[in-house]
């Protein structure tokens, strides 16, 4: 009996035509905004390969609108200058530019862009739409459930569960930044935690809050900012007027890190020797700040990446798993290792 023949893939007619799933599902379907160079080369490896496109596929592809949208949970344009949010920018759109699909950035906190934000989902002018950094009960954290475009979030929201997310280890990375101040011999270690509402921020604290504990210390040394520098010298002089015997401390970013590193100085305490310090997500300013800060990286221009492929995936019709980053500690002047 005749072993029954392989069906090719839409992955092999991809590799073939060496283009990304997406655009070879774009390309096959006839959908809009598709180079000409990517479509004679998905044209030519179906033509080798005997590829059938489904049905389904081929009615759900033609409807693409040719963009997706990356909606922040903030309404300040200054947003988009800042380090974090540029390489988010810029991972998400290499993987939309070699899809052929155009990247449409709204700040839908509130007001006129929340609105146009609405008018783009009614419409369906996108084919989907990244949600980064939706803050407790604010109506980005529940955009899946009033769209049926594919929604994933960049980070997860504030008690609730999407089913596509990317996000780093963020508890984890607090965890590690902790440990990494208790081998020192720190045991006096304070939290600049960032927003109360925000995932990401009460995750970093709970991490650096389990590591105390399994060392049977107290976690009460808490200030709060906003993940700016001011935020993080405000919050570090807060710390020192009611902790001054304090000897390490856990900032939730790397820009209220420097801000905490300000502030000690003003104060007349010496880093590392009074106070270790150790930031969060490994920004240029890490390496520029004095001294230079040890601080827990995280792959910013992966999780733009990351978030990407999966809304591709399932414009594609997929449903992939939610991920999380790994993330790790680089230690430099601000908490050397012990020698």
């Amino acid at each position: 009996m005749e072993a029954p023949r392989h069906q090719p893939t839409l992955d092999e007619v991809a590799l073939r035509a060496g283009v990304s799933r997406s655009a070879a599902s774009r390309a096959v379907n006839g959908a809009p905004n598709v180079s000409r160079a990517k479509r004679e080369a998905v044209a030519r490896a179906v033509r080798d390969l005997g590829y059938v496109p489904h049905a389904t596929a081929r009615a759900l592809a033609t409807n693409h609108a040719g963009a997706v949208v990356l909606a922040v949970a903030n309404d300040d344009p200054a947003l988009f200058a800042d380090p974090f949010y540029a390489q988010v920018i810029i991972g998400v759109a290499a993987e939309l530019d070699a899809a052929d699909l155009d990247l449409n950035l709204v700040l839908a906190a509130a007001g006129p862009g929340r609105q146009r934000l609405k008018q783009v989902l009614r419409a369906r002018r996108a084919d989907g739409v990244l949600v980064m950094a939706p803050r407790g009960a604010d109506w980005l954290a529940g955009l899946s459930e009033v769209t049926d475009l594919p929604v994933v979030f960049g980070g997860r929201p504030l008690g609730a569960a999407p089913d596509w997310y990317v996000d780093a280890d963020n508890r984890g990375g607090g965890r590690i930044a902790a440990e990494h101040l208790l081998a020192l011999g720190r045991r006096r270690i304070a939290m600049i935690a960032g927003p109360s509402d925000l995932h990401a921020a009460v995750e970093r604290a709970r991490g650096v809050a389990d590591a105390l504990a399994v060392a049977g210390l107290s976690a009460e040394r808490v200030a709060h900012g906003d993940f700016s520098p001011d935020s993080g010298a405000a919050a570090m002089a807060s710390l020192l007027a009611a902790h001054p015997d304090l000897d390490g401390v856990v900032a939730a970013s790397d820009n209220m890190a420097a801000g905490a590193l300000r502030a000690l100085r003003a104060a007349g305490r010496s880093v590392p020797d009074d106070v270790a310090v150790v930031g969060f997500d490994d920004l240029a300013v890490a390496q520029h700040t004095d001294p230079p800060l040890s601080t827990v990286h995280q792959p910013i221009q992966a999780l733009g990446q990351e978030m990407a492929k999966m809304l591709l995936r399932l414009v594609d019709g997929e449903r992939p798993s939610p991920l999380i980053l790994p993330v790790r500690l680089v230690v430099r002047g601000s908490a050397p290792s012990a020698d």
